[in-house]
């Protein structure tokens, strides 16, 4: 395990900590944790943390949230396609997902947008709408699932971002790959380089072959049927392929940056 670092918690229920812990554990992890009691000290086996009584919950559950990623990571078989469904199964209408109202949502012009490639790529170009149409395009119809607790299936129409990634000369040996979207609060999301290059990552332009609604992220989403919804960026403006972890939205308050459905 090597060295067991020390968290100290003042005044934290333990009991609430760990039920709080276990929460945000994938499966596996949560029946490991189980079985090895569901204590402070089956943390301190899952995490090499060593929680005695006076530093911050938060501190430790994001230990528990790191060790989480990594776990899903790990797990992550890249050859694992997600479950496709008929197109009796679409969901009509599908939600609108968003922590805004859809009046709220980027009304972005196509004409004038352009997706910019920046980071460890051979070619740097900005890519317009109509050159990115032109690439080979492919559908799938997949589940949705939001951390919310909801579901639907929509049918998702688009390019392979592997195939894009290829295109530029991207490094795919890199870790990430970073979206940065058209939010009115700078909405971004890194995506680990495995599931950017997994078959069904999907730079998005239709959505139940119509050119893809304001609603749900037009000009371009990033869809990824293998991650939960809020790692699939809507309104994309630029993607950067990088070593560095830069955040996201999200993950910057709290959520597993892996986050696989």
């Amino acid at each position: 395990m090597g060295r067991i670092r020390r968290l100290f918690i003042p005044g934290v229920d333990k009991q609430l900590l760990v039920r709080d812990a276990t929460k945000l554990m994938p499966e596996l992890s949560r029946r490991r944790f189980i079985a090895g009691g569901a204590s402070l000290g089956a943390l301190t086996l899952l995490t090499g943390c060593d929680v005695t009584d006076s530093f911050s919950a938060e501190s430790m559950l994001t230990q528990i949230s790191k060790f989480n990623d990594a776990v899903q990571a790990a797990m992550f078989n890249p050859n694992t396609l997600a479950p496709t469904f008929p197109e009796s199964a679409i969901t009509r209408p599908f939600p609108f997902n968003g922590y805004y109202a859809l009046e709220d949502a980027p009304d972005i012009d196509g004409k004038d947008w352009k997706l910019e490639v920046r980071g460890l790529v051979e070619n740097k170009k900005s890519w317009t709408l109509d050159e990115l149409y032109k690439l080979p395009q492919e559908n799938q119809i997949t589940r949705h699932i939001c951390v919310e607790g909801w579901s639907a299936i929509g049918s998702w129409t688009g390019v392979r971002l592997s195939h894009f990634l290829q295109l530029v000369g991207a490094d795919t040996k890199a870790k990430y790959v970073w979206f940065n979207c058209a939010d009115v609060d700078g909405y971004n999301s890194p995506l680990d380089m495995p599931s950017a290059l997994h078959p069904q990552t999907q730079m998005t332009f239709r959505f139940d072959n119509q050119i893809l609604p304001r609603a749900y992220g037009y000009p371009m989403k990033i869809r990824v049927p293998t991650k939960l919804g809020f790692k699939n960026p809507k309104y994309v403006v630029s993607l950067e392929v990088t070593n560095d972890y830069k955040g996201g939205y999200w993950e910057d308050q709290g959520y597993n940056s892996f986050s696989g459905s």
